[in-house]
Formats: C-alpha cells, sequence, structure tokens
C-alpha cells in the first residue's frame, strides 16, 4: 500500500459526534415520504427523509431503514415497496408513520391502493413510486434498500412536505 493511502486510511476515523452530525443535517433539507410494504392485514410503513433517486437506466431508488425500528423485520422479509411522497400539508400522516401508532392505526388515514407489485399505495400522495427490492445492504446502524421502480402514480398540481431545521415546511406547485 502507498504511503499516502495509508495515511488516508489513517485519518478516516470519525472527527465529530453523532450530535454535531445531527445537528449539520437538520440544515439539510430532505422530502418525507411514507414508506410501505405488506399487503391484507399484514402491511407496515414507516416514514423516512432517507429516499433518493440512483439511476434512470433502470430506474432505481434508495431507502435507508434503522436496523433498530419496530418495522424493520416487516421489511427484511419484503420483496417490494413503495415510496408514498407526502404532498404539502400532510404533516399528520408523517407523525402517524414516524411514531408508535399500531399498523392498523396507520394504514386507517387515507386511502390505500395498489399498483404493480400489491405494496400499499397511498392514494393522496404527491408522488408514489412501486418498488421491487432488489438488494439490501447494512451499513452502520442502518440497511440500505436498493428498490426497481416498476410503477409511479403522480397526482397532479402536488406540493411536497419537507422536513428542514427540525420541522416541517410546505412546498406547493406554483401555476404557470
Amino acid at each position: 500500500m502507498s504511503a499516502l493511502k495509508e495515511v488516508i486510511l489513517e485519518n478516516t476515523a470519525p472527527c465529530i459526534s453523532g450530535d454535531e452530525f445531527r445537528q449539520g443535517m437538520s440544515a439539510l433539507p430532505g422530502t418525507v415520504s411514507v414508506v410501505t410494504t405488506g399487503s391484507g392485514q399484514d402491511k407496515a410503513g414507516f416514514t423516512a427523509t432517507a429516499v433518493c433517486s440512483v439511476s434512470d437506466n433502470p430506474p432505481t431508488l434508495l431507502v435507508c431503514l434503522n436496523r433498530g425500528a419496530s418495522v424493520y423485520k416487516a421489511f427484511e422479509n419484503a420483496s417490494s415497496l413503495v415510496v408514498n411522497t407526502l404532498d404539502a400539508g400532510q404533516d399528520n400522516l408523517s407523525n402517524l408513520f414516524g411514531g408508535k401508532a399500531p399498523m392498523s392505526e396507520r394504514f386507517a388515514q387515507g386511502t390505500w391502493k395498489t399498483l404493480v407489485t400489491g405494496s400499499p399505495v397511498l392514494d393522496e400522495s404527491a408522488v408514489s413510486f412501486d418498488c421491487n427490492i432488489v438488494e439490501m445492504k447494512s451499513v452502520a446502524t442502518h440497511d440500505v434498500i436498493i428498490c426497481e421502480v416498476v410503477g409511479i402514480k403522480q397526482k397532479e398540481q402536488a406540493g411536497a412536505l419537507v422536513y428542514y431545521n427540525r420541522g416541517y415546511h410546505h412546498l406547493t406547485k406554483s401555476s404557470d
């Protein structure tokens, strides 16, 4: 190994605390989504801001899920999921799916349908990405779930619910 590579590897230890990292991340706006899986009475879902595009060929997203989350087992054993990106003003759904409410209470809110995979699609979402799970990779405390998008439902005139600086913000679509 080259001397430069050794120096770089020696200096890769974290030099900030978890609190400092969370504070810094509070300045990074994130679109709020409810990620769902399952069918019938076996549905599960959680609120996430750690969702992003990976590629458009094939259409691929990634979703991060804490392995300590109550829904982890449901997603660990799932073959599909839906990323339901919330519309402006859907703070209540974000809070419901981000809290400790039983799954039956979570899915009692909103209108739920299916597209291609059979996983729950929130009819009122700004956009829903119906996905097959193609890979899960453990990184630190989370699993990164790689998903191939096989269906999309998009609402016209939708806004977005964004989490920034430890609070919700509503983005609305301007009229052209």
